[in-house]
């Protein structure tokens, strides 16, 4: 059974460290925010910006860090590749029901954000805001302001 590891990922980047490895680095919190690392005969200080769960802001040396502390479930789930984000990458937008379009917010070539609002459809005296469920290049609007549509019918084209 190979050695239980934890691993730190900051900024994009992974390290993986022993037990042996992280009793040899002193860590000294001098208050709620600062700390002290001695590894080495060598100190570093920093600052705790702040922390949710395992999320850490630091500042140290004058440069800000986002750290994440994976233990070892978090390690499972990252080599079962269930932590990275499944979407499909739609081709088309298209009606969720029948309706009548009464906002139109893009034109041909505009890119858009994930959630972002394309469309206002009214059905049934609702309004029903349609987003965008990825970024995307609008590649063809395919309806107008004020015009009825059936459902499953092609709204927006996408790159």
């Amino acid at each position: 059974m190979s050695e239980q590891k934890i691993v730190v990922n900051s900024e994009g980047f992974e390290f993986a460290f022993s037990e042996e490895e992280i009793d040899a680095i002193e860590i000294l919190k001098t208050d709620e925010e600062n700390i002290s690392i001695v590894e080495n005969s060598e100190s570093y200080s920093g600052t705790i910006e702040s922390k949710e769960g395992r999320n850490y802001r630091v500042k140290m040396g004058g440069e800000d860090f986002v750290v994440k502390i994976k233990n070892s479930l978090d390690q499972i789930i990252d080599n079962m590749g269930l932590s990275k984000p499944k979407t499909h990458k739609l081709k088309s937008i298209k009606a969720p029901m029948p309706g009548l379009v009464i906002e139109i917010n893009l034109v041909e070539g505009q890119e858009v954000k994930e959630n972002e609002k394309l469309l206002i459809l009214e059905a049934m005296k609702m309004e029903n805001v349609i987003k965008i469920p990825h970024d995307a290049i609008i590649k063809k609007v395919c309806v107008g302001k004020g015009q009825a549509v059936d459902k499953g019918q092609v709204l927006i084209e996408l790159e």
